[in-house]
């Protein structure tokens, strides 16, 4: 799974390994916003790393945590889900909008496995400063550089190099960015 082939998505030690991730989301989402302490407890032990002044929205949904490594000061806001088979990488100050959706996880095409129960991923690298806008979605083996925008109801199929926005089904380069000195 981890090194991008097919794998069993019924083994037991990967069923068991999500439903511990879930009951980890379900009592971070259960959480109340004003108990710092244990929303922190409950990212760093959810998420495979995380940097200072992480902060999760509730209904975060994600199916292992230990492969979703986070930066500093990194925001997910109400109903991300983060579909981790294979790594997800986030750098510092990044800021994920409501129902952003990033999906390491698929399906094989060829119908006999697909229906054996194989599944199959690729990892999804998000630079520093990004901000993903609401209800985009990043598909398997993505990769986004520093400074980028996404815009809202994007739905990302390819990767993109450093200060661009995109946008758009499926996103393209609307606009160069120009970070100020």
């Amino acid at each position: 799974m981890m090194n991008e082939q097919l794998y069993d998505v019924n083994d037991a030690t990967l069923v068991a390994e999500r439903e511990h991730a879930r009951d980890l989301y379900d009592e971070l989402n259960q959480t109340s916003f004003h108990d710092k302490a244990k929303l922190k407890q409950l990212i760093t032990e959810l998420f495979g790393s995380v940097g200072d002044n992480a902060e999760v929205r509730p209904r975060f949904i994600c199916d292992y945590g230990y492969n979703i490594h986070v930066g500093d000061n990194f925001f997910a806001n109400f109903d991300c889900i983060l579909l981790d088979t294979c790594p997800i990488t986030i750098g510092d100050n990044c800021l994920l909008a409501p129902r952003v959706q990033l999906y390491t996880a698929a399906h094989p095409l060829d119908v006999t496995d697909r229906t054996s129960w194989l599944g199959v991923g690729k990892a999804i690298t998000i630079g520093d400063n990004c901000w993903i806008g609401g209800n985009s979605t990043i598909l398997p083996g993505v990769t986004l550089g520093d400074n980028v925008v996404v815009g809202g109801g994007s739905v990302v199929t390819k990767s993109f190099g450093s200060n661009v926005a995109i946008a758009g089904n499926p996103a393209r380069v609307i606009k160069t960015l120009v970070p100020k000195e």
